[in-house]
């Protein structure tokens, strides 16, 4: 009771205390917190030209486009997909509103009527499409289901922006024209010529190893030409990986096991406390038994021609008598003993036809079927012992009592066909037995009745019983994989990482220029895990990590960290060195040249003196040294006869002389060509209006906190 006296004595202080510690709470929190500081919520995934995109409404699309993925694209894919969606449609609508662009309700009933009339479900009983039945449905959802509806209603949406882009785009198209004076320049750049006789002195005249670059000139370089260098944030690594395989010891030790299963092996037996003689592989008679539980691949139950046995093997097994084994031998990632169980002389290709008469609960049978099994089987019997007596009957019942739709007006028939075409039971009596045998074949389809009516190129085939085994590595060979990249873990904590695997004869593979939301690392496949790592706040360049593979490890260590902005010198040089490299050629070039005639430069340069006919500005090509806009719009600054100063193209140095210059004919109206124009716009507008709204767009990207 005296602690609660001083409590109630005290109790203003004690509030006050309180307070200051779950102020100093909240305000440590938003300094941690940067993005609530500034009003930002976590549940953001993206800003569009003002326009935030919840976290929770992107992941929900984005199950959805990962379910329609299947199961192979990852979630990084479906992301990806949703986000470029998210993005034309924010995009696209902050040009809706300026402009005012809305769909109306009667609009929308009539893009939901174009869109859903050949849909049975809102069909009536003639097949035209019923307003009554969209709304009965629509109401439904409604009331049964909150989640299907809010499918509905992103249904709507979808088809209505749709529309609204589909209006929007016509609209830019409609003042896409081409003017009269368009037209006219059109006719001017195609039909305009010039002749020319030039000398090149190509770049490569010029060794690059005589042309030094510095990194101060690739540096300013990429200032100069600061958007061709712009890059996001990336990291580059090393890694050396440790893959779990087979060791030569484990191949010999299931060789070994195979080689076993075809001997007899004697084991006791508890019941009978006697030894039994169990048949090994060589002298089983129910190979599909033995096969099925010894192998890791079933039993395949067909005949083979030598053209479908492994390559390697082919000639060797299908020459085997019954009864005979080969193996144990490789055949990609197995081991194998075959044994020849049959062989028969069977066709290649077979001609025949067939009535085929479903039941009730045979694959792929139409609802007016009506007969049992047991009728269905009355009913091939009694037509097989009429066609017996009479097979001219065969096309009449074909008509009157066949359900394959396929061969109904061809009498049944299908034309020679390969051995793995048809279904397992239909395919066996046709090409095991002889041409004119006629007998009932019940598949899962129905019953069939049968006539062999051609087969083709008869020829070896037999049978076989393989037993397989999949040459993986054994619990040592893992354990041991495992050993050793935690060895080289350990190593590299104190040691260089290339300098260690080296010693350890290990390969290191240089991955660069991973981004925040890749994926894919070469020659590793997926590893969102390890990009994620990669640029975490905590990662350094140097840190190591082990990464689990499918079938192994990677031990990892970051070797560079790029900020977003411009390339480094070296990632940039791939470019810039290059083109650092033709302008000081073309400098030199030029110094070393004081000629001012086409025919001097060639005479002191030992090059031959070209000629190009008919060049025109439409396009720039010179014949004999390709596309050279520069020196082709040069040519046409030049009056007939005049010679250029040196010019650096794209291959060289040149130096031109007008010999012709061919004007374009005036015309009484250029809009042949003014429509040619407005064409060439009207098609950019699909491919490049959106990119060009998209780029000045303000678009805040925050996926790199959703992906996993």
């Amino acid at each position: 009771m005296a602690v609660l006296n001083k409590i109630r004595q005290r109790g203003l202080f004690l509030i006050i205390v309180i307070a200051l510690a779950l102020f100093s709470f909240v305000i440590g929190d938003l300094f941690r917190n940067t993005d609530a500081l500034m009003g930002k919520s976590q549940n953001i995934v993206a800003t569009i030209n003002g326009k935030d995109i919840s976290r929770e409404e992107f992941m929900q699309k984005v199950e959805v486009a990962q379910r329609q993925l299947g199961p192979n694209g990852t979630s990084t894919q479906a992301m990806n997909m949703v986000w470029d969606q998210e993005v034309r449609q924010a995009v696209l609508e902050s040009q809706f509103e300026v402009l005012g662009l809305d769909v109306q309700k009667d609009q929308m009933r009539d893009l939901l009527r174009t869109n859903l009339a050949n849909s049975p479900e809102f069909q009536n009983e003639v097949g035209v499409f019923d307003e009554n039945k969209l709304n009965e449905y629509i109401a439904n959802l409604k009331e049964t289901s909150a989640v299907a509806y809010k499918q509905w209603v992103d249904y709507e949406n979808s088809i209505g922006v749709n529309a609204l882009q589909d209006d929007y785009f016509n609209m830019v198209k409609a003042g896409m024209t081409g003017t009269l004076a368009e037209g006219k320049l059109e006719h001017q750049l195609q039909s305009e010529t010039v002749d020319i006789k030039y000398v090149q002195i190509p770049y490569t005249s010029i060794s690059d190893s005589t042309v030094s670059v510095s990194k101060s000139e690739i540096a300013a370089y990429i200032k100069k030409h600061k958007k061709q260098y712009e890059v996001d944030a990336t990291r580059d690594i090393r890694y050396v990986e440790f893959r779990e395989a087979a060791s030569v010891e484990d191949e010999n030790n299931i060789k070994q096991a195979l080689s076993e299963l075809l001997k007899d092996q004697v084991v006791y037996n508890e019941t009978t406390k006697r030894n039994d003689t169990v048949k090994g592989f060589a002298h089983v008679t129910n190979n599909k038994a033995f096969v099925n539980s010894n192998s890791d691949i079933k039993f395949e139950d067909r005949f083979k021609f030598k053209s479908d046995l492994p390559p390697a093997i082919a000639d060797t097994i299908s020459k085997l008598n019954v009864g005979q084994v080969y193996g144990p031998y490789k055949d990609q990632n197995y081991f194998k003993i075959t044994k020849v169980i049959a062989a028969i002389q069977m066709p290649d290709s077979v001609k025949a036809r067939h009535i085929l008469i479903p039941f009730v609960g045979a694959a792929n049978t139409m609802p007016e079927v009506t007969q049992t099994e047991v009728d269905a089987k009355k009913t091939a019997d009694s037509l097989l012992t009429v066609l017996r007596k009479d097979k001219s009957k065969f096309g009449e019942f074909v008509t009157s009592f066949s359900s394959d739709q396929g061969s109904i007006e061809k009498g049944g028939s299908y034309d020679y066909f390969s051995y793995n075409t048809m279904i397992e039971q239909f395919r066996d009596f046709v090409f095991e037995n002889n041409v004119g045998d006629m007998d009932v074949v019940q598949t899962a389809f129905g019953f069939h009745i049968i006539e062999i009516e051609g087969q083709k190129n008869k020829q070896r085939a037999i049978k076989t019983a393989t037993i397989a085994r999949e040459i993986e590595p054994s619990e040592t060979s893992i354990n041991q994989v495992f050993m050793n990249a935690s060895n080289f873990e350990i190593a590299i904590e104190k040691g260089d990482f290339e300098a260690v695997a080296k010693e350890k004869d290990l390969a290191v593979r240089p991955v660069n220029g991973i981004k925040l939301l890749d994926e894919n690392i070469p020659g590793l496949g997926n590893q969102r895990s390890l990009v994620r790592w990669a640029f975490e706040d905590g990662t350094k360049v140097g840190s190591t990590k082990r990464f689990n593979l499918s079938g192994g490890y990677a031990v990892v260590q970051v070797t560079a960290s790029n900020a977003k902005g411009l390339m480094n010198t070296e990632q940039a040089s791939v470019t810039a060195l290059p083109a650092i490299r033709k302008e000081k050629k073309a400098k030199l070039i030029k110094d070393r040249i004081s000629a001012t005639t086409v025919e001097d430069v060639a005479a002191a340069e030992s090059k031959t003196v070209q000629t190009a006919l008919a060049i025109n500005m439409k396009n720039p090509t010179i014949s004999g040294a390709g596309k050279e806009g520069v020196v082709v719009g040069t040519a046409f600054g030049l009056k007939e006869g005049e010679t250029s100063k040196l010019i650096e193209g794209e291959k060289g140095v040149y130096m031109i002389q007008v010999t012709k210059r061919t004007p374009a004919q005036d015309m009484d109206n250029y809009q042949g060509f003014a429509n040619q124009v407005g064409n060439v716009k009207m098609g950019q507008v699909n491919t490049k209006l959106y990119e060009a709204l998209k780029e000045s767009s303000e678009i805040e990207d925050n996926r790199a906190n959703t992906v996993q």
